[in-house]
């Protein structure tokens, strides 16, 4: 089976890259990515002689419909993702996030082709802090960001490229991912890189923001899962049952790097921040028995930790820029 994945430089992509090739062999893998700031060609380095490279938009028609015509499965990661950055200019997620999906399901109806779109929980909006509630797969679209809005937008383009054109997808939307190969803009790692730049950790506001986080491994398993027995039209959601808060979060970094847990900075809060994300999983778990292996948040942490000591080349040259793009807004 060939399999053309969209967007495998960035963090989740590349993971993806690395599980299929050690637990899937079947698959012929090509990967298609732009190379923006969020992808670093560097983590395929170890695999690149077992893949094909394109570097290439997916806005890119034709580039596109070559590369879907020559493949089987469409696995779609390629995305703008980072909502601060969508909240210093959303113009990259319209057209990476919105035009770009529509680019690719073009490209799978006229090649008739199986598409698998990867999206976020982030598309619900959030939920109130004691609200025992969770995001289920028929709760209503409610983003609050020009990030989750474009999310929000592509997931709709699929559910309608399925329904008025018969397209062969599936969509998933998964909490919030951790692991090696993480930008390091991001909260878990920025603030792992933090500590070993000998800088305080940051904080937004009170910390009281809570997430329901996944090893990027058991995310990966689970859009095989999918793709192996999905039912074509139907979303899963991908949760691990981690909720945690982001104050918890930083004190259990700290600790398991040796620091006082206190030992870190309050900064301002992002504007509009989310309040809090949960997913029920009991879709995916119960109607194709899926499980995720990674349950304790503080030996996933720990893994992480260690992958980002041990792979300080990784990193370490963007520090400084992701950093000073942080102060400007005060984080």
């Amino acid at each position: 089976m060939k399999m053309l994945v969209t967007g495998a430089a960035g963090f989740i992509g590349a993971n993806f890259i690395h599980y299929t090739l050690k637990h899937r062999p079947e698959y012929e893998l090509t990967v298609l990515d732009l190379l923006t700031y969020a992808g670093d060609e560097s983590t395929l380095e170890s695999v690149r002689d077992k893949i094909t490279f394109v570097k290439g938009d997916i806005c890119d028609k034709e580039l596109v419909d070559k590369l879907v015509g020559g493949n089987d499965i469409v696995v779609h990661f390629a995305a703008e993702s980072h909502n601060d950055n969508s909240l210093r200019n959303p113009w990259p997620f319209i057209q990476t996030n919105i035009v770009g999906t529509a680019t690719i399901l073009e490209a799978v109806r006229k090649h008739e082709k199986r598409l698998h779109h990867i999206s976020t929980d982030e598309v619900y909006g959030d939920l109130e802090l004691d609200d025992p509630a969770k995001f289920t797969e028929t709760t209503p679209y409610n983003p609050s960001s020009p990030y989750s809005s474009s999310k929000a937008s592509s997931d709709l383009l699929v559910k309608a490229w399925v329904r008025s054109f018969g397209v062969k997808a599936t969509i998933s939307n998964c909490s919030n991912n951790y692991g090696p190969y993480q930008h390091i803009e991001k909260f878990i790692p920025r603030q792992i890189t933090n500590i070993l730049s000998g800088v305080k950790p940051k904080l937004y506001g009170k910390g009281e923001n809570v997430r329901d986080w996944i090893h990027v491994d058991d995310h990966n398993a689970a859009v095989h899962t999918i793709l192996d027995k999905g039912k074509i039209g139907e979303l899963y959601l991908i949760g691990a049952n981690g909720e945690q808060n982001n104050k918890t979060v930083i004190e259990m970094i700290l600790e398991l790097m040796g620091k006082d847990k206190s030992d870190y900075e309050h900064v301002n809060d992002r504007p509009g921040h989310d309040m809090r994300y949960a997913i029920d999983n009991s879709k995916i778990v119960r109607e194709l028995g899926w499980q995720p292996q990674y349950t304790d948040l503080r030996a996933g942490l720990e893994a992480t930790i260690e992958w980002y000591t041990e792979n300080n080349d990784w990193w370490q040259a963007k520090k400084a820029e992701v950093e000073a793009a942080y102060a400007k807004q005060g984080q």
